[in-house]
């Protein structure tokens, strides 16, 4: 037995029980027949042409419906005689390769296929313009030369800054469309100024090129849309300012305010920019975003398959496993890191055998008197939360809470021959 494993042997694991999380969740059912109804308004029709090539900017997420919003989206436009096409509007994601972006566009169903428009993958931009404090402004040149441009995208909390302006439409036309040069000029001067940079870009982009109208969508707290808006591009910002505060109130949560330790069974660009959403979770990659619950330590164990190696955001965490830091694709991970210009998520944290004993240092280092009584939570994801595990300490607190209900007796976790998590 080595040093590490002599040190965490004797830390106890608690029982957990399963319970369910309880959200107000308000769900759009006609997602496709909304934004048909929308698209054929006729604000949003007259600026149509026959013939007009229109660039559909789609993203990086996993944003819901994506395919299917898309997909609809060419089909009004088609009906229009214009000719759209996908420009896919990721920043440095996709190993800031155009290759590579179409590829992550795939992961999300987005093919020309399943969408019935051409996809074009460039990494060359434009730089259209520059922001006062001289940061250039740079766009897809493939974008830069349609008739028109359509964005896509859904509005949500950003995880490493506050702004009246977050993630959504404005934050996919200056840093989606400007590719990885695009974005690692908005993140030049840190996130600290993001709040400002973001819709300062997205502003001059609308005035410069013929940006006709976005489509903006809003999740409740399962990841569903709950409502969907197209948005002519004049009223982009002012639209965006009021989906956001929507977003912000029909969010995912921990019902807790405070973890010792919380264990995430995966984490990927899949699920969130960060490996993890920090909105759910509380802890972030700068100190320019708050909210969430107070946790002493976290645990990553695994990387999805949908990520293929990207571990942006592990090293938020305090503790992983080594077969997880095995699969971790640096090449990715350090694009990430030198184009945000925020590091910290791309390091390495303290890596340990197996599941037991990343569990294990979590808990004898989340400075509590008695191991016996940890706060524990246990998630798979940060977009799935409707059910969780949480230590039997913690049973007072959940009896008490309308908004979670044990579904099991406490029980022991059941390990391997290797350490690991039987899941």
């Amino acid at each position: 037995m080595g040093v590490i494993s002599e040190l965490v042997r004797d830390i106890p694991i608690p029982r957990m029980v399963k319970v369910s999380q309880k959200f107000d969740a308000p769900r759009l059912h006609d997602v496709e027949g909304d934004l048909r109804a929308q698209l054929r308004q006729e604000q949003i029709q007259g600026m149509i042409k026959p013939g007009m090539s229109i660039a559909i900017a789609v993203g990086s997420r996993g944003v819901n419906r994506i395919a299917e919003i898309t997909k609809t989206v060419v089909e009004e436009l088609k009906a229009l005689k214009a000719e759209p096409f996908i420009v896919p509007s990721m920043g440095s994601h996709g190993g800031a390769t155009a290759e590579g972006q179409i590829e992550v566009l795939r992961h999300l169903g987005v093919t020309e296929n399943s969408v019935g428009a051409p996809i074009r993958s460039s990494m060359e931009v434009n730089q259209i313009a520059s922001l006062d404090n001289g940061l250039p402004v740079y766009v897809d040149r493939l974008a830069c030369q349609a008739d028109g441009i359509v964005v896509i995208n859904r509005v949500k909390p950003h995880t490493a800054f506050r702004g009246p302006i977050e993630s959504g439409l404005m934050k996919m036309l200056s840093i989606g469309l400007g590719k990885q040069k695009g974005a690692e000029a908005c993140h030049q001067l840190g996130f600290k100024h993001m709040a400002e940079h973001v819709p300062a870009m997205a502003r001059i982009i609308i005035d410069k090129l013929p940006v006709l109208f976005g489509v903006a969508t809003v999740e409740n707290a399962f990841d569903q849309v709950m409502k969907i808006q197209v948005v002519p591009a004049h009223a982009i910002e002012n639209e965006e300012t009021e989906l956001l505060k929507i977003a912000k109130a029909n969010m995912p949560k921990l019902w807790f305010d405070q973890i010792d330790v919380l264990i995430i069974d995966e984490i990927g660009k899949n699920i969130s920019g960060d490996g993890f959403d920090p909105n759910v979770v509380g802890r972030y990659p700068t100190p320019y975003a708050y909210g969430g619950p107070d946790v002493t330590k976290i645990v990553v164990l695994d990387l999805t398959d949908e990520t293929e190696g990207n571990a942006n955001g592990i090293g938020t965490a305090d503790f992983t496993t080594r077969y997880c830091v095995a699969k971790v694709d640096y090449n990715k991970i350090y694009a990430n890191g030198l184009t945000s210009t925020v590091v910290a998520p791309t390091k390495i944290p303290t890596t340990l055998d197996n599941d037991r004993e990343a569990i294990q240092a979590a808990i004898k280092t989340s400075n509590i008197l008695d191991f016996t009584k940890v706060r524990l939570v246990r998630i798979k994801n940060t977009l799935e939360l409707a059910e969780i595990e949480v230590s039997e300490p913690m049973i007072p607190e959940i009896e008490g809470n309308p908004n979670l209900q044990i579904l099991s007796q406490p029980y022991h976790w059941e390990f391997n021959d290797q350490g690991n998590l039987i899941r």
